[in-house]
């Protein structure tokens, strides 16, 4: 059965990658993606066929990749991150329909909200929610009544897309929303560049968040309650009984 891999690739470097996500690549003919992605993977599948598309191009990747699946060439289609978090792979069910080929195998990976989290310290050790501030596909109200559920309940957010050329003030707006609720001490941090190089880290308020610089290399992260700074360090505990009890 002709297959297609959508495949999450992680922060981009090949340490982060699963096992599975570079077997899928190396399983297959063609590797198609976003041309950042590419990029990422390209010299270490030097035999491999790459297709691009550009950003907002989405539906054509994912059409093109269902395409060359069909005419029998075992195909990936990358994605950074996870696969199916804010990748591609409903997407290629959607168009795909409900036919059954080509065979549909998706392998994750590690999502931003993970890598990150790792570089901060451990901000996600309770339960926490994941908001992209962009609207290009979704409403900006909605995204506003996500901010607002998710603080009120003090759950720790993470926030993909925060800043863009087209969009500057967005993570403004969501510092604006989230104080409706937290208060101007809340511990929060950013991971740029997360596993490639100029990979960085900052700890800090969340009214020094609103003020931050920005880009979408950027992840964002807003932490509880009973998040706290531990040297350089954000750390959310899971609320276990006092250390000092279990050592």
């Amino acid at each position: 059965m002709n297959k297609l891999y959508v495949v999450g690739i992680g922060p981009g470097n090949y340490e982060n990658m699963t096992i599975r996500a570079d077997e899928a690549l190396k399983d297959s003919d063609v590797i198609i993606g976003y041309t950042v992605y590419v990029d990422l993977v390209k010299d270490r599948y030097p035999d491999k066929e790459f297709l691009t598309t550009p950003m907002t191009k989405e539906a054509a990747r994912c059409e093109m990749a269902l395409e060359s699946a069909k005419n029998g060439k075992t195909t990936a289609m990358i994605c950074s991150g996870d696969s199916g978090i804010y990748g591609m792979a409903a997407l290629c069910y959607e168009l795909r329909g409900e036919a059954t080929e080509p065979e549909i195998d998706v392998i994750p990976g590690l999502t931003a909200a993970a890598s990150g989290a790792s570089i901060l310290g451990a901000p996600l050790t309770h339960d926490f929610a994941i908001i992209s501030l962009s609207d290009r596909l979704t409403p900006w109200e909605k995204i506003e009544a996500r901010l607002r559920a998710a603080s009120a309940a003090d759950l720790s957010i993470v926030l993909y897309n925060p800043v863009s050329k087209g969009r500057p003030d967005h993570l403004k707006k969501a510092c604006d929303i989230m104080l409706e609720n937290l208060p101007e001490t809340r511990i929060c941090g950013i991971a740029r560049n997360i596993g490639r190089e100029g990979e960085s880290m900052r700890v800090m308020t969340l009214k020094e968040l609103k003020e931050a610089e920005c880009d979408m290399f950027c992840t964002v992260f807003i932490g509880n309650a009973m998040t706290k700074v531990m040297g350089d360090k954000m750390v959310t505990p899971r609320g276990y009984r006092e250390v000092s009890d279990v050592r």
